[in-house]
Formats: C-alpha cells, structure tokens, sequence
C-alpha cells in the first residue's frame, strides 16, 4: 500500500507506530479485485438504467461522474484518515491493517446510508438551478462547487492539515447560489442561497468541534475518576498493543467512526451524483422506476387532501391566476406568500396530480413527461415548505398532516438513490482512504499534542466522534469528521494536562475559519467562469 504524501514521517524507524507491517504485499491483489468487481457492477447497472433513456451525452455524463467520484476519493484520504489516527498511535491495530478496516467500514456505512444527508445537502441549493440542472446554468453550478471543493481540500491536505469536507462543499454551495443572484438580470426573482436551511448547517458544522473538544475533554475527565488504571493516561512506554479491554474499545471505536463516516460523509457525493443523474439523463433518472406498487394511490390520496386542506385558506374573492405555477414558482424563490399563492398552489397540485393519475404506474409515463413532472412534484413540495417549515400560511395541525403526508408521499419517487451510485462512491472512499491517509494521520497522532496520544486520549476522542456523527447522520445533518476527531484529540490533550502545539492548533483553527471563505470564493468565480463555457 502506497501513501502518496511521503514515506517520511516514520523516518526509518522501525518502532514507529507507521512503521508497515508488510500486509501491503497480500492485501493490494486482494482489493484490486474488489475494484474491479465493483467497477464491473457499476458499468452494468449504470448502463441498464440508461437502457431507457432517450439520449445520452455520453462525454459530459463521464466527466461529470468523474469529478463528483474524485471529491469522494479527496475525501476518503482527507477525512477518513482521522478515524485511523488514535488505533495506529495507541499501537491497537497495525497501521496497514488499521487503513484497511477503514476503508472496509466506511465501503459499508456508504451502503448502509438512508440518503438523508444526500438531500438535506442538495436542499441548499438554489431551487432554479436544481429544476434547470441539465441546462448551462446547472452544469456550471455542478462542475463549480465538486471543482472548488476538490481544490480547497486538495491544497489543505498537501500541507496536512485536518480541514472539513463537509465545510467546503456547503462553502461550495453558498458561493454558487451568491454567484447565481449576482448573474441574475436586475429585476429578476432568483433563490440564491436557502439562508434557513445554510444556517441549520452551518450551525450543526460549527457547534460539532466544540462538541468534540469538550465531551471529549468531559469524558476522560470522568473516566480518570471510575478507571483508576495510570497506564491508560500515560504515553504507551513499549511497543506492545493496550489491555485487551481498551484495545477492544479502541478497535470499537474507530470501526464506529469509519462506518459512521461512510454513511454520513459519503452521502454527499450521492447527492450531488443524483443531480447530475438526474440533469443529463432526466428520462432514465428523474423518478424512481421502482417505488412502492401502492405509490401512485398514496400520492393520488395526499394530493387531494392537501387540495381540500388549501381551500379552507382561500379568501373570498380570490380567484385562481391565469399560470397558477408561475406564482408558485416565484413564491418558492421569494420566500413570501401572498393571497394568490393558496389558490395558485392548489390548481398546480391539482393539473400535477391529474397529469400523473392518467397513468397507472410510474413506469407508464412517457419519457418526455418524467422530467417535467419531477420538477412539478419538486416544485410543489417547495412550496409546502414554506407553510410546514416556515409558518407562512397558519394551519391547524390536521391540515398540517396533510402536507406531511404529501411530503411523505413524494420523496419515494424523488429523493431516491441506486445501489450502483452507493458502491461508486464507496468504492471512491475506500480508495482514497488507502492511498492518502499519513499526512493526516501524522498530524493527529504527532502534532496536535504535546506528548504521544495515550491509549486513555485516544478512546475518549473515538468515543464521542463516533455518537456525535452517528447522532448528525440519524438527524440528517452534515458534520464534519475532522473537526469532531481532531478537536477531540485536542481536548483530550488540554484535560490530561500533556499541553498543545499551538503552531498546529492555530494553523487547524485557521483552516477551519479560512475553509468557507475560501471555497465560497473558489466556487463563486469558478460559477461565473463556467457560465461563459456551458
């Protein structure tokens, strides 16, 4: 197994906890077969869900997969290296080994993943560009932000340090819905940036270091209290593995993280493969083939409850406007709502459901109409949002439910990912974990301390790493790895009184602050650039 940052870090010394143990010679035959084998299912799964298509562009689909796969492959020697830092410093698993375990539970996290996190990201985006993504707008909004994230972590993990991914893809985001309003002719109504959906985010992203940092510190804290055992706060004095108890706990842990990162980090590329599945080949992709047999019933029945819910809201006088989805459109970009949005909204439910109900399954509808009414499904549930999310049309809680049950009744249809796209992006997370994981792993290990990582730190720090991220992946919020391992170490560090290399903590501090400027700006000017080629 190759690290292409160096091999230097473990100076020829043959105690160091880097030092290989040979498993490179077995293992890369070994995992060159999977590759291969998981490439082989993606091609034969990706071209019988094209086999429906009407016309396939092959050169920008495979340009596109290309670079949404490389974000996932930077991400997987970025972000997974952190889950690996504390067992290889703590001497519990071989470090070639430890990278290989790794990269196993973060290939089945992916597989795992409900896809939460997948759309929770996408919803960041601006809605006109994600019912346009096949247009040059929202192919310029694709290659922009997986461009400026790949850059921005790229550059971080050259000089190695534990920057975020999920921070520079929301960066990433923001600075393409910035740069869409600023293109945007005056005058016109464009979405931009969903400032409440970025702020939940952007809050889950900043609270969950300090999270990290603190509960880490907390915990060792009161495990030096139950666990009088002073070998486990002290640096490890031999070569030899930890207790078998701790070792256990460490192995735990960090098998924990690795799946807890696939799952939750890895749906992010899912995403945003959807929206360019979904943007060059709308016909094969745009909605689910394969939902529940009772699904068109479900959204026949929620599309008239919803329907008798809105007229309740229409006042006297009011009548329905002449292109009701143009006010429901301008609505959802506003963010208003206004006398004529509850009629308009209830005739665009109606026309949509009327249109879908002339067919009895989902596989019936005609090619040409499929992009069209997932965008007029998407549209809708946008529009619902702003009365079920945002309180802008007061309901009593029964008529609530019916645009809960709406909502429900949608996403198996629109929000939905194949098994293909899942061992694609595992397949890219688990080769990147192989290939780039020591600059980081030396950083955490080495660098942020002052003394070696005890085997008391390092259980501590995986601990809470592992509940924070599986609790964000459940909650369907995007955390950061990095931030909650590597603040984690260095809680651990202050709590046990071993101290800080403050040259490393202010060069991670100001990773963290530069992250979403920096890409913001990347994907902002790499946005306006792509506009004049696509």
């Amino acid at each position: 197994m190759v690290d292409v940052a160096s091999s230097r870090h473990d100076g020829g010394n043959e105690n160091h906890p880097l030092h290989g143990t040979g498993a490179g010679r077995w293992f890369l035959p070994v995992f060159g077969i999977i590759v291969l084998a998981g490439l082989a299912y993606v091609a034969y799964a990706l071209g019988k869900d094209l086999a429906s298509a009407v016309y396939v562009p092959w050169i920008l689909l495979g340009l596109a997969l290309l670079i949404a796969l490389g974000f996932e492959f930077v991400n997987g020697f970025h972000d997974t290296a952190n889950a690996v830092a504390t067992v290889i410093y703590t001497r519990s698993l071989p470090a070639e080994f430890a990278v290989m375990w790794s990269g196993f539970f973060n290939f089945l996290g992916v597989l795992t993943s409900s896809g939460a996190v997948a759309f929770g990201i996408l919803a960041l985006l601006p809605v006109e560009l994600i019912l346009q993504v096949g247009s040059g707008s929202g192919l310029a909004m694709v290659f922009a932000l997986l461009v400026a994230a790949i850059i921005w972590n790229l550059g971080t993990w050259y000089f190695g340090l534990p920057s975020s991914s999920s921070h520079t893809l929301v960066g990433s985001i923001i600075g393409v819905g910035l740069a869409n309003q600023f293109l945007a002719p005056a005058g016109s109504a464009t979405s931009g940036v969903d400032w409440s959906q970025a702020s939940s985010v952007g809050m889950s992203l900043l609270v969950s270091p300090i999270v990290g940092f603190g509960m880490s510190a907390i915990l060792l804290l009161v495990m030096k209290v139950l666990v009088r055992n002073k070998a486990l706060y002290e640096a490890p004095k031999t070569n030899a593995p930890p207790p078998v108890w701790i070792r256990a706990l460490l192995i735990f842990t960090c098998t924990g993280v690795s799946f807890a990162h696939g799952s939750n980090d890895g749906q992010k590329g899912m995403g945003l493969i959807m929206l360019i599945l979904i943007g060059l080949v709308p016909t094969a992709f745009a909605l689910n083939k394969t939902p529940d047999i009772n699904y068109l019933e479900a959204y026949k029945a929620a599309s008239a409850q919803v329907e008798t819910a809105l007229g309740k809201y229409i006042k006297p006088g009011v009548a329905v406007p002449a292109d009701p989805k143009a006010v429901v459109s301008a609505a959802v970009k506003n963010k208003t709502w206004t006398d004529e949005t509850t009629p308009a909204l209830q005739a665009y439910i109606h026309s949509t459901s009327a249109e879908v109900a002339a067919y009895p399954t989902v596989e019936a509808l005609p090619s040409t109409l499929v992009g069209n009414i997932r965008n007029d499904i998407y549209l809708i549930g946008e529009a619902l949002k702003l009365i079920d999310k945002q309180k802008l049309l007061p309901m009593d809680a029964a008529d609530l439910k019916a645009v809960t049950a709406y909502h429900a009744s949608v996403d198996n249809a629109t929000k939905f990912i194949p098994l293909w796209v899942k061992v694609a992006v595992a397949l890219a997370l688990g080769l990147g974990t192989m290939v780039g994981w020591k600059r980081i792993v030396v950083t955490v290990g080495e660098k942020i301390g002052k003394t070696h990582l005890t085997y008391g730190q390092g259980a501590a720090a995986e601990v809470v790493a592992m509940i924070t991220i599986g609790m964000a992946d459940h909650m369907g919020l995007p955390v950061s790895t990095t931030h909650v391992l590597s603040s984690g170490v260095a809680g651990t560090m202050a709590a046990n009184g071993s101290g800080l290399q403050w040259s490393t903590v202010r060069n991670m501090i100001m990773a963290w602050v530069l992250t979403l400027p920096a890409s913001i700006a990347l994907a902002f000017v790499l946005f306006i650039l792509l506009r004049h080629v696509f």
